[in-house]
């Protein structure tokens, strides 16, 4: 993304804006940490490397698994530890000899320090996942309230209907928000469990979802609704409810939905074809995004852009019309796809995509004003530099720096006016910025340098972290520096001629 062109002699062009981000899955050891029982020094730089590869890319934001399947990836007293971390549910992640530490505030920390932004990652209804080994722990939902899990498969399921369920997720989300400095709450496409198949039954026949109980009280009340509609409105309440938490707990934290990427059937777009979540997940995605229970919608649209059935370009626009509210849309690439001939990207089946459509996607994206950025699914692919596809944006699509849009209709404190002044060093000449006494602290610094004097002005923009109070002037003539805040507002700007 090239700066625009120069508007005026003091006057920089916009600051560029997009949303760049990765997911970092837990589960499974998927991102991090590569493999259960490291110690705790390995696992944080394990961490630092991931974090330094979003940086030195120009990401400006991780969404880290944080719940992967009723466990906690922090410090809770609400449930256990996930056995992702040390190899056994409810076991810390230290061993005996080394200090206790709390991974998820470790990430929120040093993701802030190079200006990421850090969302919390929840699976609302997963209780068990296939790959687990180890035993439950105290206090897993399932073992203090059996009722509220069902097993379906080879996994166990919160049931979106039992009340206990419910309170569950909302006093979790809820406590990480207060407890730690996280910028946004972010959800997947597992609602209902992915329906499995009914073992020698009849072509399409599938495993009901044991949710009798909850379905027979429902009746028994007077409900009236189909079981269908009436599974969709307990998923619909929830995410109504997780919005209204957010928002009460931190107003300025957003809350971001990436759904699997299809429509309902009967509100396709002419030739798309494929899997209903409105009728297998019974989530009503379209309504969430036209009632605005969100901040961001990032849609998974996991097929590549001449995907006949299922075109990369033709879902974004469905979803863009879809939108009243004018939320966020940051649609999900699915980059762990990529690889190289021969080589199949880790954990998914199916064919290798080349690095190119990724960066095509990302082009096709761009060209859409109402889209505002996207997501990677996941880190390790960029890390691991797969067919050169973090090589190819940090070249290409990530040259120049970007900010996160910002939120206009959530508010959060100003930032003030920042100090500048030079100062020598060994190095050199340098700009000490300097936030201001009064006003909230940046959460980045947004900074211009102009070359070319005020006849024939060349701006170059940068998006260092808040941690960075020493610019290099890079031989620019003058530097133009203002703050950004919680919801990506710039403050006043700062001028220094050099």
């Amino acid at each position: 993304m090239a700066p625009p062109p120069a508007v005026g002699p003091l006057q920089p062009p916009p600051a560029p804006r997009e949303f760049r981000a990765a997911w970092v899955a837990t589960v499974a050891n998927i991102d991090w940490p590569s493999k259960t029982g490291l110690s705790a020094a390995e696992q944080r730089a394990e961490a630092l490397v991931l974090l330094e590869r979003a940086r030195t890319l120009g990401l400006n934001a991780l969404i880290l698994q944080v719940r992967p399947a009723g466990c906690a990836l922090y410090a809770s007293t609400l449930e256990p530890w996930t056995e992702y971390l040390s190899g056994t549910q409810g076991q810390p992640p230290w061993r005996a000899d080394e200090a206790p530490w709390d991974p998820l505030a470790f990430w929120v920390e040093e993701a802030h320090r190079r200006g990421l932004e850090l969302h919390a990652w929840f699976n609302p209804y997963r209780a068990r996942h296939a790959t687990a080994k180890s035993p439950l722990a105290p206090p897993h939902i399932a073992l203090r309230e059996p009722a509220a899990v069902k097993r379906y498969g080879e996994m166990l399921w919160m049931d979106p209907a039992e009340p206990a369920a419910v309170a569950q997720t909302l006093a979790v989300v809820a406590d990480v928000l207060r407890r730690y400095d996280i910028d946004g709450v972010h959800i997947d496409d597992y609602f209902y469990p992915y329906p499995i198949p009914q073992p020698g039954g009849p072509a399409g026949a599938e495993v009901p979802f044991p949710d009798e109980e909850a379905w027979a009280r429902y009746q028994l009340a007077g409900g009236t609704l189909t079981r269908e509609d009436w599974r969709r409105e307990q998923v619909n309440r929830l995410v109504q409810a997780m919005h209204r938490t957010v928002r009460e707990v931190k107003p300025h934290a957003r809350f971001g939905i990436s759904p699997f990427g299809l429509p309902r059937p009967d509100r396709r777009p002419p030739g798309i074809t494929g899997f209903s979540q409105y009728d297998k997940l019974y989530a009503d995605a379209e309504k969430w995004l036209e009632e605005g229970w969100l901040d961001y919608w990032t849609p998974q649209l996991y097929w590549p852009v001449a995907r006949s059935g299922q075109q990369y370009g033709v879902l974004l626009d469905h979803w863009l019309t879809q939108n009243p509210k004018q939320r966020h849309v940051w649609p999900g690439l699915f980059t762990s796809r990529v690889g190289t001939a021969g080589v199949a990207a880790q954990g998914v089946p199916g064919n290798v995509w080349p690095a190119r459509e990724i960066a095509d996607q990302i082009a096709l994206t761009r060209h859409r004003p109402a889209a505002g950025g996207h997501v990677h699914f996941s880190l390790i692919t960029l890390q691991q530099d797969r067919d050169g596809i973090a090589t190819l944006l940090q070249r290409g699509a990530y040259a120049t720096p970007a900010l996160v849009p910002a939120t206009p209709w959530l508010e959060a404190p100003a930032v003030g006016l920042p100090g500048l002044r030079r100062v020598a060093t060994p190095a050199g000449l340098r700009v000490r910025v300097e936030p201001a006494v009064a006003g909230a602290l940046p959460v980045r610094w947004a900074v211009w340098r102009r070359y070319g004097g005020p006849e024939h002005p060349r701006w170059v923009f940068s998006a260092p972290g808040p941690a960075e109070r020493e610019l290099d002037p890079e031989g620019a003539d003058l530097l133009w520096v203002q703050g950004v805040n919680a919801v990506g507002q710039l403050g006043p700007r700062a001028l220094i001629q050099l």
